[in-house]
This record gives C-alpha cells, sequence and structure tokens, in this order.
C-alpha cells in the first residue's frame, strides 16, 4: 500500500503495537532484540523502544588502531544497549553554536567509539522503513549521540526506525596510508560507515525494520559521506535511498593532496608514519598533531585536509565520476542546501564583518588564485555574477556577497553537480532548499549552516536552543513537521511530496527544480541555477 501523508501511516493500524507499548510499557518490561551477536535489551522511554551504545564494529584500539573495522565478537546472555557510549576523539571548539551543534550528550572521548543508537516503535516483525544518520562535523567532529539527533520524534511520527552512528574521525579515521604494503588502511571513516550499514543490514529485521528499505542521510561531512558512498561499489546494495543535507560529491582528496597530509601530520608527530608507529602514539599526541595540521592546511585548494580520497582501493575512482555512469542509478536521491550556508562560519569572521569592496574582490582573489592563471578574466566575472547576493531581499553589501559566493561555492552548486549527474542516469532525483531564519537573526545567521537539523528531527524544542527560542515558535513547529513528513513520505516511498506540501515536482537536469522550504513553500526553478550560471565554468 502506498501511503501519501503520515495521517494515512496511523490510520492504517500501523501504529497499534506502538500504542500498545505506550499503554503497557511497564508491564510489559524492557525491549529486547536478538541480533548476530547476542541478544540487547534497551529502554522504552517516549513512546518509541530506545537502544543506545550499540557496537557494530570491535574498538579500533590497539593493534586494531588505523585498521578497517572487525566483527564484534559475541556475547553471552543479555547486554544493556541503554546508556550512549563513547564519541570519537576530537578536539571540540572552544565555544558558540558549533559546539552546540556537535556536542554529544555528556559523554566521553575515546577510540572504543564504534557504537549506533536505534529507535523503533516496537520489536515486532513489521519491517518499517529505517533511516540511517551520519553526523557531519567537517570529518573532525561530532558523534551519533549529538544532542539534535534523538531519532524518538521521526520513529514516533513516521512508524520508521532511526539509527544514528559514531565514525572514526580526523586522522584516526582519514589519515591515507596507501601504498604501504596495505591498501585497507585508507578511508577508515568510510569503511565505518559501511561496516554500520552492514550491521544495519544483517540486523535490522529484529528491530522491526525492512533491510530493503534502508536510507542513508546526512548533514555537511555526514552528506558528503554519503555522495562518496553512492560512488563506492561495496557499499551498493546497503541502501535504497539517500538523502544529502548540504553537502555533495566534491570533498574527495586526490592521492597527492592526501599525500601532502601524511607528510605535514608527520611531521608534527616526530615519527615516520608506518603502522607501527602510528600505533605506539597516545591519542593526546595524535589529536594535537591532527589539530596543528589543520592549521597549517585548513583548505587545499578549497578541499578539507580531513576527509575521503582517492585510494586505489575502496575509492579508485571520484564518486562523483562513478555517479555520472550511473553508479547509483537505483538509489532514490534528496539532495538540497540552506539558503545562507555560509553565515555560520561568518560568526568566527572578525575581518568580514568589516568587509569593504576592496576586501571583498582580495577574497574573491584567493578564493580563484588556482583557476585564474587559465581565466584572467575570471575575478571580472566573480564580481559581475556576485554584484547583488542574490539571497533575497537583504542589502547587497560586501559581506552578504562572499557569503553568497561561499555558500554557492562549497554547497550550492556541488548539489547541483551531483542532483545533475543523478537525475541524467534517470535516477530520481528531488532537490530543495531550506530558506527558515529565525525571526530577528536574519541577517546575522539567516538559514546558515545545520539550521535545518533541528526541524528534520523534530528537536527543536532542546534546552540547547534556548538562544534562538524563537526556532520553537508555533509557525518554525509547522515547517518542521512539513519537513519530517517530507523525509518520512522520502524513506516509505521515493518521494517527498505530502499534502502539507505543495506538489514536489522531480528535479531534471534541463530543469533545475528545488522546493522552497521556510514561511513560504514552493517549487523554485532558478536556485540551482544561479549557482550553476557562474561556477559550472570553473570548478
Amino acid at each position: 500500500m502506498s501511503y501519501r501523508t503520515l495521517d494515512e501511516v496511523y490510520e492504517s493500524g500501523v501504529r497499534t503495537v506502538a500504542d500498545s507499548w505506550e499503554k503497557k510499557g511497564d508491564l510489559l518490561g524492557n525491549p529486547r532484540a536478538s541480533t548476530r551477536q547476542g541478544v540487547l535489551e534497551g529502554r522504552f522511554r517516549r513512546g518509541v523502544c530506545q537502544f543506545r551504545g550499540v557496537p557494530y564494529a570491535a574498538a579500533p584500539q590497539g593493534e586494531l588502531r588505523f585498521r578497517p573495522p572487525q566483527p564484534v565478537p559475541p556475547w553471552r546472555g543479555t547486554r544493556a544497549a541503554t546508556a550512549f557510549r563513547a564519541a570519537a576523539p576530537q578536539a571540540l571548539p572552544e565555544s558558540g553554536l558549533l559546539r552546540t551543534l556537535t556536542t554529544p550528550f555528556g559523554v566521553r572521548h575515546s577510540e572504543d567509539c564504534l557504537y549506533l543508537n536505534l529507535w523503533t516503535p516496537a520489536t515486532d516483525n513489521r519491517r518499517r522503513p529505517v533511516l540511517v544518520w551520519i553526523h557531519g562535523g567537517a570529518f573532525v567532529l561530532g558523534s551519533g549521540s549529538t544532542r539534535f539527533y534523538s531519532g524518538a520524534p521521526l520513529a514516533r511520527r513516521g512508524d520508521a526506525v532511526v539509527v544514528t552512528i559514531n565514525y572514526r574521525l580526523g586522522a584516526l579515521g582519514f589519515l591515507q596510508l596507501p601504498g604501504r604494503g596495505d591498501q585497507s588502511l585508507s578511508n577508515l571513516g568510510i569503511r565505518d560507515q559501511i561496516a554500520a550499514l552492514e550491521w544495519v543490514r544483517d540486523n535490522i529485521e529484529a528491530f522491526g525494520g525492512d533491510p530493503e528499505n534502508v536510507t542513508v542521510f546526512g548533514e555537511s561531512a555526514g552528506a558528503m559521506s554519503v555522495a562518496t558512498l553512492l560512488g563506492i561499489p561495496s557499499a551498493r546494495g546497503l541502501f535504497r535511498r539517500a538523502v544529502l543535507q548540504s553537502g555533495a560529491a566534491h570533498n574527495i582528496s586526490s592521492e597527492a593532496d592526501a599525500q601532502r597530509v601524511v607528510d605535514v601530520f608527520s611531521g608534527f608527530t616526530g615519527v615516520d608514519p608506518t603502522l607501527q608507529n602510528l600505533q605506539r602514539l597516545s591519542v593526546v599526541e595524535i589529536i594535537q598533531a591532527q589539530r596543528k595540521t589543520l592549521l597549517k592546511l585548513p583548505l587545499i585548494g578549497g578541499q578539507l585536509a580531513w576527509q575521503p580520497a582517492l585510494d586505489g582501493d575502496l575509492l579508485s575512482e571520484y564518486p562523483l565520476n562513478e555517479i555520472r555512469k550511473g553508479s547509483a542509478a537505483s538509489v532514490d536521491v534528496m539532495i538540497g542546501t540552506n539558503r545562507d550556508e555560509w553565515k555560520l562560519f561568518m560568526l568566527g569572521d572578525k575581518k568580514g564583518h568589516r568587509l569593504d569592496e576592496a576586501g571583498l574582490m582580495r577574497r574573491f582573489t584567493r578564493a580563484l588564485e588556482t583557476k585564474t592563471e587559465a581565466d584572467p578574466e575570471l575575478l571580472s566575472r566573480a564580481a559581475d555574477a556576485y554584484r547583488s547576493s542574490h539571497l533575497g531581499t537583504e542589502p547587497h553589501t560586501p559581506r552578504e556577497r562572499w557569503v553568497a559566493f561561499q555558500t554557492d561555492r562549497v554547497f550550492r552548486y556541488p548539489a547541483a553537480a551531483l542532483a545533475d549527474a543523478h537525475a541524467s542516469n534517470s535516477g530520481r532525483t528531488f532537490a530543495y532548499q531550506f530558506a527558515w531564519s529565525p525571526p530577528m537573526l536574519e541577517r546575522r545567521i539567516g538559514p546558515c549552516h545545520a539550521l535545518e537539523i533541528p526541524f528534520v528531527f523534530g528537536t527543536l524544542r532542546d534546552a540547547a536552543l534556548r538562544p534562538l527560542a524563537s526556532l520553537a515558535g508555533r509557525r518554525a513547529h509547522k515547517l518542521s513537521l512539513r519537513m519530517q513528513d517530507a523525509w518520512l513520505m522520502f524513506a516509505r516511498t521515493g518521494d517527498p511530496g505530502h499534502e502539507r506540501l505543495r506538489e514536489w515536482p522531480a528535479y531534471e537536469a534541463g530543469n533545475r527544480v528545488a522546493m522552497i522550504l521556510g514561511a513560504d513553500h514552493g517549487a523554485d526553478p532558478m536556485t540551482f541555477e544561479q549557482a550553476c550560471g557562474f561556477w559550472g565554468d570553473v570548478i
């Protein structure tokens, strides 16, 4: 049966078991599920069964550090899955919105971090759609237990199973060591994600999920990870649908750039980057060298220092090229960006607040310096293309124009390129632009990077959002419900449209239409056209 609205899901009776748990959970006891490794006992809270801190791979410590994920040893008896486990080692931002968005629920950091968390209405044989979340954080921050990622609202609202995962970050997950006798020493964070999806394939039926209807979704580095998975042969068949929020397939390092990171990192550790030497370093030494490397190489040709890279093994080809060849044609894709992505990063850009015309041109020059030799008129073209901000009704100040330039360069054009590549192979494709601005903060943060996350998860009323209290207003709550229903309907049917949104047309290379998700909503064919107009000839 197909459903047009989530109300129809409820009316069809699929929530009968969950309602039974709601009424009798205390009498029935804590939920249990039998996995291939052993029996897990979770907890029934907020209308859903919750399983926290479930191991999907062995702890990558000692001899397993800088090695591919290994199977979890089976256990006897029943294992408690009631508390979040450690996040991957990382150096947290000192303060601000970025720290709020990436800080886990008070859990410690440890190399023993390969865990997932799961929310389900009931541990029955219902075979519900499954949504697997890959968190963002520039491949150096974050956790599946970050406070806005509670899967309870989505699982409860959509009669779905929601999974959030950890994966190795920074040097421990993305220090590329190809050509040193073992090609599998590369892209370990992506290998972790594949291992988590394999665990979902093998075990999710025990939690009332359908292993043949898995949607992988992520934001920022999480979306870049999803795009990477779309182009990896060994990941095919592990998911049926993909949602990419503010990230696409451009963040892949060449082997030369990855080697440059290895060289700089090893210089800060003071040891040759052999497996044996790296396994003898302390976690503190690794994180310190990782942070110093990031400061020395903040961007390499516009790319992150710590990110997936070509390795001749897991990634022998750029994922975007694979998608262009049709590698993901059988996967339904929904991809989008936030209107003012770069405003999040302007919060820490003191000089950006005083940017004048001359300063803007200097920034354009630096951003385009690897391209201007081939096209000396490129700077003039950029100035013409971004003479206005095209962000809405705000003044066309140098600051707003820089935000538009960077939003298009880093997020919007890569999203359009992936959508074009997928749609050209007859892959079902949908696009969106998140356009909600917190009242009174339009000019300061607008619909900035990561702001859509609590709307998707239904966690707007989280206490951490009190500084943005207007997010919890009635209009924001209504938008959140529309977005939750869109993500859930996409996971269930491959089409995000529902009756609370106007018709959501599919994205086509010749008609780059995107659904605007904000105070008002509707289809807009120009969202991605503006980015492609300049960057299509540059990137």
